[in-house]
């Protein structure tokens, strides 16, 4: 739980600032886009070893303490480089899509940029924000087993690796319950961004 919320955060504070810049300037999204394009699409197998040489840099220490903490680190720097492409993406095309005329208003009205930001453009980019930040939770979640599989962090992609390391019916039975229970996680945390989303919306949901 620890590992997927430091994660999402770290995830969403690179992601939503950069996505707004990228929708209201058309220079900064041809500038950034080849670069989202670029990494976009790299595994998190890719991800896993830079983020453990970076996370590791100059620690020596070999206690239990300090290992778990390295692989918490681990686990979620790959789930912020993962996790952090949707909503830029959304965040972007959702600014991007704004009406002209409500930010023609905020001109004549003489708003600040910053109010401009929270008071135009975050209330007309939220639901676009919130598609991107649900599909980011589910990337994030899935990395997460993916990382904690490598990085050896204790959590259910350790468990699984584990049990395949087994080899016997028991453990495949018991790879199967795992499936099903990192599945029922997600759904339970793309719901719980689903309230969120309501209660900062107008928008009815049905998804």
């Amino acid at each position: 739980v620890v590992t997927i919320a430091v994660g999402f955060l770290l995830a969403t504070i690179i992601a939503v600032p950069i996505g707004i810049l990228c929708g209201l300037s058309p220079m900064v999204n041809m500038a950034i886009n080849p670069l989202i394009q670029l990494f976009k699409p790299v595994s998190p197998l890719a991800w896993f070893p830079i983020v453990f040489v970076f996370t590791t840099w100059g620690i020596d220490q070999p206690e239990a303490s300090s290992i778990w903490q390295r692989a918490l680190f681990t686990s979620a720097g790959v789930v912020t480089l993962c996790s952090l492409w949707p909503t830029l993406m959304n965040t972007a095309v959702g600014v991007a899509s704004i009406d002209k005329d409500h930010l023609n208003v905020a001109k004549v009205l003489k708003l600040g940029w910053f109010k401009r930001i929270r008071k135009i453009v975050l209330p007309s980019a939220l639901p676009m924000i919130f598609t991107g930040l649900r599909v980011s939770i589910g990337v994030g979640w899935m990395v997460l087993v993916a990382a904690d599989m490598m990085a050896q962090n204790q959590g259910l992609g350790k468990f699984v690796w584990d049990m395949y390391q087994n080899g016997d019916t028991a453990s495949t039975a018991q790879i199967i319950i795992a499936v099903f229970f990192i599945g029922g996680i997600g759904f339970l945390l793309d719901r719980i961004m689903l309230v969120f989303q309501r209660l900062v919306t107008f928008e009815e949901q049905t998804i």
